[in-house]
């Protein structure tokens, strides 16, 4: 699951990725070492979920940081990023890794991605 996202972790000013089912289940957390450490309360991430609503796409910007979200047929993508990252290069990634997310829940699902192959 990693190798999907390394493209976007390979990006300047990229931290980390989170993705989480539209239930607020983490999938994945990614977070490469930097100056942002990984975001903790982990039970409040069901209600950022679940205020997200229908959103499809969002850029939330703070003072030092920016928080790319976008939604996949998994759930939703947080891309943590430095305030000055070329979003238009995360978007492109992320673009490009949807199909292979559609593709794991038309299969087996993301449970059946993370089951060992004998």
């Amino acid at each position: 699951m990693k190798a999907l996202f390394a493209d976007i972790l390979n990006l300047d000013d990229v931290w980390g990725v989170m993705l989480f089912s539209f239930e607020g289940e983490p999938l994945l957390r990614e977070f490469l070492p930097g100056p942002v450490a990984e975001p903790q309360h982990s039970e409040l991430w069901p209600q950022v979920i679940e205020a997200m609503g229908r959103i499809k796409e969002a850029d939330l910007i703070f003072e030092n940081s920016r928080i790319y979200v976008r939604r996949t047929d998994l759930g939703y993508l947080f891309v943590l990023l430095d305030a000055f990252a070329q979003t238009a290069l995360v978007r492109l990634n992320c673009d490009i890794l949807s199909p292979s997310l559609k593709e794991m829940k038309g299969n087996k699902g993301i449970r059946g991605f993370f089951k060992k192959k004998g």
